[in-house]
């Protein structure tokens, strides 16, 4: 026999029994999203990038196919598999954090909208996933959707804090970054594709904000359970791994980077960006929530989360 759920009700809203805590992070985000966030790919001119691209060799585009494809395929993954997220906080009556979070699947579908705009630009084949790599496929065909929708059925503490670490430190705060350095490295060094240097450019800031809440997120359930700390470590390494795995299967096909720059410099750059979200949770443990309010504002401000 089925067991009859109690039915998910509100017991008062914050808008008018509290207000709204605008000096808390996730309103400071969401301040900048509506002035940072609004900016439209269907602006961007590709037309100078159609030219370079013409210019590069068959292995330089190969690696920026293989670059855009998995940027692209990633921002799909996260827009499909946010959801859980945003419906547990929304569940726990956190508006504030919510009104934040409704500005992450605009911005993931607009980051989507763009790459495929760029690679249309560039005439890239329709079919890229040829590009995903063992390691990528594992992370964002399986360990990201399996951790965000596993918050569908058991939104414990400990599985928020192991989905977030996973969406907002890892794949945005290790892969991501890690992969506008390979494209900061391809452009800066090529002066070349000053069209995907724009959008890259605006999704770099989006995402900052992203990990941002990621950290505050995370932080905040710390703050209640320190002993979820293990979690947090458990899977950055994890990650870590996994994103300089990602870094090593892309050039396998190459006997030398397309681009001439050392692997080792990619792979060092992503470890201390693993480190850098580490020492920011590290150092919120033990705080109370204001205290963490004040010190999660500052990184906002110094735009250093």
């Amino acid at each position: 026999m089925a067991i009859a759920q109690k039915p998910y009700t509100h017991k008062n809203f914050a808008t008018t029994t509290r207000g709204l805590r605008r000096e808390i992070p996730p309103m400071v985000l969401w301040e900048k999203a509506k002035k940072l966030g609004i900016w439209n790919p269907s602006d961007i001119d590709f037309s100078q990038d159609v030219k370079d691209w013409k210019k590069l060799t068959d292995d330089q585009r190969d690696y920026v196919l293989y670059l855009a494809s998995q940027f692209q395929a990633g921002e799909e993954a996260v827009t499909l598999d946010l959801l859980p997220l945003i419906n547990v906080i929304a569940r726990e009556g956190r508006i504030e954090e919510e009104m934040f979070l409704t500005t992450f699947l605009w911005e993931e579908a607009k980051h989507i909208d763009f790459f495929s705009r760029f690679l249309t630009a560039i005439d890239a084949p329709a079919d890229l996933s040829s590009h995903h790599t063992p390691c990528y496929s594992k992370v964002f065909y399986e360990i990201l959707p399996e951790r965000l929708m596993a918050l569908q059925d058991n939104p414990s503490r400990e599985n928020m804090v192991r989905a977030s670490t996973t969406y907002n430190l890892a794949v945005e705060g290790i892969m991501a970054e890690t992969g506008y350095y390979m494209w900061y490295s391809i452009m800066d060094q090529q002066q070349i594709l000053p069209g995907a240097r724009q959008g890259i450019r605006n999704i770099q800031l989006d995402e900052s904000r992203h990990i941002a809440y990621g950290v505050f997120l995370i932080s905040r359930l710390l703050a209640e359970e320190p002993e979820l700390w293990s979690i947090v470590e458990e899977v950055m390494a994890e990650m870590l791994d996994a994103a300089q795995t990602m870094t090593m299967q892309a050039l396998e096909k190459y006997s030398a980077h397309p681009f001439g720059f050392d692997p080792t410099d990619v792979t060092n750059f992503s470890a201390a960006q693993c480190q850098k979200r580490l020492n920011r949770i590290n150092k919120a443990r033990g705080r109370s929530l204001e205290e963490l309010y004040k010190s999660t504002n500052v990184i906002i401000e110094e735009g250093d989360a």
